[in-house]
């Protein structure tokens, strides 16, 4: 992976994390479109280049961080499920670059977001978890996305509108449900992979996570506003009309790279 390649993935990266559209799946489709080959670096850098997204989360809403100690057990509370994700990550690496998957998961994921605001929006929900319970399942939602292609985001902020919650508030209970997720993940990849970075491989994951940390924070607010007023349903006909391109080019045998 040369510098170049990193700074678009980041770019990708840091567009897509908080949308509903999977970070990770447009990272995938991104390798395959730059011909970029699958390697443990790679894998790594897909994972650790999240690290930057979740920093512009802590600068956006630091304030929101000193809100009470309820607020930490609660996001405590959400992520305990995600030892389910650190059992399965030999299968998760696997599919990580599989295409195939990333495609199905956009298309059947784009399908239900279609109907996600008919089914759950709460213009006068509440704005915050009330409840353990309510943390606990929107956390359980949260394992579903380590599918590549179904999209942290999108299973978190439709896991808050399941327990009430308004749009902006199961969006912003999302982001900060990533901060700690997100760091778990990227630490224990780094850790596990560190001894075999290179001195240029570490300069490339740092330029990665400084990139994908100022496109985020553009993002973050431009989406809230968006979902606010207009909801999910535009992100579902993009991940449909994606998954379906995939799925049509690689049916016909063709190869998705162009560089």
């Amino acid at each position: 992976m040369s510098l170049l390649h990193a700074v678009i993935i980041a770019i990708v990266e840091g567009i897509t994390e908080f949308l509903p559209i999977s970070s990770t799946g447009h990272m995938v489709i991104a390798q395959s479109l730059l011909g970029i080959p699958s390697s443990d670096f790679v894998k790594a850098f897909t994972v650790n280049i999240q690290f930057g997204a979740i920093l512009s989360v802590i600068v956006l809403y630091w304030k929101r961080f000193f809100q009470s100690w309820l607020f930490y057990f609660k996001l405590f509370v959400a992520c305990l499920p995600l030892g389910i994700a650190f059992l399965l990550e030999k299968q998760v690496d696997a599919m990580l670059g599989n295409v195939w998957v990333v495609a199905f998961s956009l298309l059947t994921g784009g399908i239900f977001l279609l109907f996600v605001d008919q089914w759950f929006n709460r213009p006068d929900g509440d704005e915050a978890p009330k409840t353990y319970l309510s943390a606990f399942l929107i956390g359980l939602f949260q394992i579903i996305s380590i599918i590549p292609g179904v999209s942290r985001s999108a299973a978190t902020i439709v896991g808050g509108m399941t327990q009430k919650l308004t749009r902006k508030a199961a969006a912003e209970f999302s982001f900060f449900l990533a901060v700690p997720t997100m760091f778990m993940a990227s630490a224990l990849k780094l850790a596990r992979n560190y001894q075999a970075f290179t001195r240029d491989d570490l300069f490339i994951l740092l330029i990665g996570n400084l990139v994908a940390f100022v496109v985020a924070m553009i993002a973050i607010k431009g989406f809230i506003a968006f979902l606010t007023r207009y909801g999910f349903r535009m992100f579902g006909w993009y991940r449909i009309v994606v998954g379906l391109i995939i799925i049509v080019l690689l049916a016909s045998g063709r190869s998705l790279t162009i560089f």
